[in-house]
């Protein structure tokens, strides 16, 4: 167990309890996979691996996707399960996956503590893990997402989340926003760190808190709201504690450490880029995002890059139709191709200057 010295509490979720109230967030293709995710809960926090296209290194994952998928899953939590020394271990999947209740169902068969899942809102989620021991956890970004969850949860399946995790408008990867509403925030654009308007955003997350206590009350348990999005270091931390949050999801702060599971060539794009590098794109099933601006993007201004091979990764993509394929993009990116590669990244990826430790992250984020 971490030896890390904290005033924040455990982070308790039902019968699990996590020394540190960190989770680290779920990064897709291949960037949070067994290292990544044992090393954070052998340090008291909560790791997550996420199974985006997570057989990408299987022999047959071009042929057969879903397959390499799905047996990646129990392997990588194996993995990570022994680097974690007894902690808690877990999955982010994403709605939009295709085929999304069979991912949920096999790592619940798996044995995930938990699953915290978004990019897009998980309306079934309590089905697939009905009388298992796995937790469930939405992603929200907004009041009105967490009444939709939390409504139809309770009406359909008469329960409540057990962890509900709020990701603000300066996280990475696909995210919970139109581009009007980051433009809204102020946030689509090149300086988002310092233009996004933190207080009313931070109104939102009071709101949500607020929302998640009444369901909390109604089925007589604890609710932890974990929030994500932007959180960099011990300031950022301790300003989330302050709204009333349980704990935090971080993920970019550890793509540059050494036992993230990315290639160095990605981590080395983290170390370079710089604050106006870090720009909103558009997925091609239509989600914004947030990516680190390389030659790749730079290619794509010129035009549509055709669509050679489906892997069968996400609900409602067309690849006659879609502007190149996000799934060969992230694969590259895994593979240490970043000229050729989407790096997703959070807002804050400019401020890494180094290859850290996972303790040593731990230790600045709770520590200061």
């Amino acid at each position: 167990m971490s030896t890390i010295l904290s005033q924040l509490k455990p982070l308790k979720i039902g019968d699990l309890t996590a020394k540190l109230p960190i989770i680290q967030g779920g990064m897709g293709v291949g960037i949070s996979l067994s290292s990544l995710a044992g090393a954070v809960a052998g340090a008291g926090g909560i790791g997550i691996i996420s199974t985006a296209q997570i057989g990408f290194r299987e022999p047959d994952f071009a042929e057969h996707p879903q397959e390499a998928n799905l047996r990646a899953i129990g392997s990588e939590l194996q993995k990570a399960r022994a680097i974690a020394k007894g902690g808690i271990v877990g999955f982010n999947i994403m709605v939009a996956t295709k085929n999304y209740a069979e991912y949920v169902k096999t790592a619940v068969k798996a044995g995930a503590d938990l699953i915290i899942s978004g990019a897009g809102l998980p309306v079934s989620l309590p089905e697939y893990v009905k009388g298992t021991a796995t937790k469930i956890a939405p992603i929200v970004s907004s009041v009105k997402a967490a009444t939709v969850i939390c409504r139809m949860w309770d009406r359909k399946y008469q329960t409540a989340p057990d962890l509900v995790v709020v990701e603000g408008p300066l996280a990475g990867g696909h995210l919970g926003f139109d581009r009007e509403k980051l433009t809204e925030l102020e946030v689509d654009t090149p300086h988002a760190a310092e233009t996004f308007h933190q207080a009313e955003y931070d109104e939102e997350v009071r709101g949500i808190i607020a929302l998640v206590k009444k369901y909390a009350q109604k089925y007589g348990k604890s609710i932890p709201v974990v929030t994500a999005g932007g959180i960099y270091d011990h300031a950022d931390v301790m300003h989330q504690m302050e709204l009333g949050a349980d704990g935090v999801q971080v993920a970019t702060r550890f793509v540059t450490t050494e036992e993230c599971d990315a290639p160095m060539a990605y981590k080395q794009a983290y170390l370079d880029a710089k604050e106006e590098d870090i720009v909103i794109v558009k997925s091609p099933v239509g989600m914004p995002g947030r990516a680190i601006k390389n030659a790749f993007l730079k290619e794509l201004e010129k035009g549509r890059q055709a669509v050679t091979h489906c892997y069968q990764c996400l609900e409602h993509c067309d690849p006659a139709k879609i502007p190149y394929c996000i799934t060969q993009a992230l694969v590259n990116a895994a593979r240490g191709d970043e000229d050729h590669a989407l790096i997703f990244c959070g807002g804050n990826a400019w401020r890494a200057e180094k290859i850290e430790t996972v303790e040593g992250v731990m230790r600045a984020l709770c520590e200061g």
